[in-house]
């Protein structure tokens, strides 16, 4: 029997439909959601779904089955992971193998990890696991890895500005010992120089000093010949004008004589030293360039802090003497107990005692093969 009261549509719908298509709805029409979207976060009938996929931009959304998403009220949403592949870019990092400890993307678990056992969708490993998420520990770690990084960087710029102002100091003193080189050579030129013009005036001194003798010889034969010429019939005087041209004449002849075997100008010759060229030729540069360790104040480690840890377990009959450690790639570390004669290994967070082997003697180092072998010493 009809009562008059208004029927609430949306109850209706909800109990004929778990949840509805968001395109039709916003259209007015109610259709059942059959696939959903983990980009866009919306549900989509199986008409709608195409349209979705033909849209550029949604081409590589990952869209799942209803039945795929963790179960719920009509309204909830699941939480799967949404991050890109970095291997695979049109993939989601969904997957997970718990074999590894590695999460990737369905195209990385097939290639990575195809014989691997323990492969699950990340939701559903979610779902049907008592998983406890701490990001606490792992933030706390990067952050103090970005600290590190951030003091790294720093450290980088203080090298580069110190690099370039060691350059500076190096090409002011090449440019120095360049001068000085310079400075050198003009002194050696400039003895050079100074030996020519000794030697020069010299020679020309030594040539003044034959034209004055050869003046002298020339004014002789002059005057005599000229007295000679004058001469009357006076025989004394005749007789001493003679004995005088006689003698400028022998004067004369010797100057001569001697001068057919001095030559009036020396020949000058400068030849250069080669060696000094040679010298240069065999060096490639003005000196040799090192390269040395400077001490800076910046420590390579610094303690920030420190904790104890009890690593004896229920075997161990006297005190942990550890004598070397090594870290492996999963972060766990192994330490090497000299007195109980044990190799244990460390959690990399709570660095708690995980397991450990007995030995035949007393362990001294221990070092990383590969991710699962260590070498260990032994007497």
């Amino acid at each position: 029997m009809a009562t008059g009261k208004q029927i609430d549509t949306d109850i209706l719908f909800d109990e004929i439909f778990d949840v509805l298509c968001s395109m039709c709805e916003n259209k007015g029409k109610n259709t059942e959601g059959e696939k959903y979207c983990v980009d866009c976060k919306d549900y989509f009938c199986i008409t709608c779904v195409q349209i979705h996929g033909q849209v550029p931009l949604c081409a590589g959304h990952k869209v799942l089955d209803k039945s795929q998403v963790k179960s719920g009220t009509s309204k909830s949403l699941p939480r799967a992971p949404t991050e890109r592949c970095d291997r695979h870019s049109h993939k989601h990092i969904d997957m997970y193998c718990q074999n590894h400890d590695n999460v990737g993307c369905s195209t990385c678990m097939a290639v990575d990890h195809r014989l691997c056992k323990d492969t699950f969708y990340i939701p559903e490993f979610i779902q049907n696991n008592t998983y406890q998420i701490s990001s606490r520990e792992i933030q706390t770690q990067l952050k103090e890895l970005a600290t590190t990084l951030a003091e790294k960087a720093d450290r980088f710029k203080q090298d580069k500005q110190r690099l370039l102002k060691r350059k500076a100091e190096l090409l002011a003193e090449i440019r120095k010992f360049r001068q000085e080189i310079n400075d050198h050579l003009d002194k050696l030129e400039k003895s050079s120089i100074d030996e020519i013009e000794d030697k020069v005036k010299c020679l020309e001194d030594k040539i003044e000093e034959g034209l004055k003798q050869l003046q002298a010889n020339k004014s002789r034969i002059s005057s005599a010949n000229d007295k000679l010429a004058s001469t009357n019939t006076h025989q004394s005087e005749v007789f001493v004008y003679v004995k005088v041209a006689e003698d400028a004449a022998n004067v004369a002849n010797t100057y001569i004589e001697d001068a057919k075997f001095k030559s009036t100008v020396e020949d000058l010759d400068f030849k250069p030293d080669r060696t000094i060229l040679t010298q240069l030729e065999q060096k490639k540069t003005l000196g040799i360039l090192s390269e040395k360790l400077t001490e800076t104040t910046v420590s390579l480690f610094q303690i920030k802090g420190n904790k104890s840890y009890n690593v004896k377990v229920m075997s161990d009959k006297s005190s942990c003497y550890i004598r070397s450690v090594c870290c492996m790639d999963d972060g766990s570390i192994i330490i090497t107990d000299h007195n109980n004669s044990k190799l244990k290994r460390l959690h990399s967070y709570n660095y708690t005692v995980t397991d450990y082997c007995d030995l035949p003697g007393d362990p001294w180092q221990v070092c990383m093969i590969n991710n699962t072998q260590v070498a260990v010493i032994v007497p």
